[in-house]
């Protein structure tokens, strides 16, 4: 159901487009009534929807790009047979050696522009994340290009 961002490229049809929304709010309110249900937990004191579930943090890839895509970022593609960047938006990763963090960059097929957007569409996710419990950060890696570092809420708030 979600989408990392390293998939393939969606159906361009404004029927599949429409449909693909529809999924993706019946997700996301999923995943906000799993916060009700659940809602203890560091930040709990500000509302049951304030920070993220025990499931969420089990699955921080498939929460993250499901907020991002709720909140009507798209995502990034990629062509199955070339193995190229198709299309700009977000990608959500795990980090290897930090298996509580997820990285969200913005990336494009090459000559798309997208280094040109990362620092206000990173601003952006990182925001959207923000409101919704997780701590999300923007940093400049060595290749001097941004990133989001993901993390859920530390104790306490």
């Amino acid at each position: 159901m979600y989408d990392d961002g390293d998939g393939p490229p969606r159906p361009g049809g404004e029927r599949e487009a429409r449909a693909r929304a529809a999924e993706v709010r019946v997700a996301f309110e999923g995943m906000l009534q799993i916060r009700r249900l659940t809602g203890a937990g560091p930040g709990a004191a500000a509302g049951p929807e304030a920070v993220p579930a025990p499931w969420e943090r089990g699955r921080m890839v498939r929460a993250v790009a499901l907020a991002l895509e709720a909140a009507g970022i798209a995502p990034s593609a990629v062509d199955a047979d070339s193995g190229r960047r198709v299309a700009t938006g977000y990608r959500v990763a795990g980090v290897p050696d930090e298996p509580g963090m997820v990285r969200v960059e913005w990336l494009g097929p090459h000559g798309s522009g997208a280094a040109g957007e990362e620092e206000r569409a990173l601003a952006d996710c990182a925001r959207i994340l923000g409101r919704l419990g997780w701590d999300a950060l923007v940093y400049r890696g060595r290749s001097r290009r941004r990133f989001v570092e993901v993390r859920p809420p530390h104790p306490g708030g």
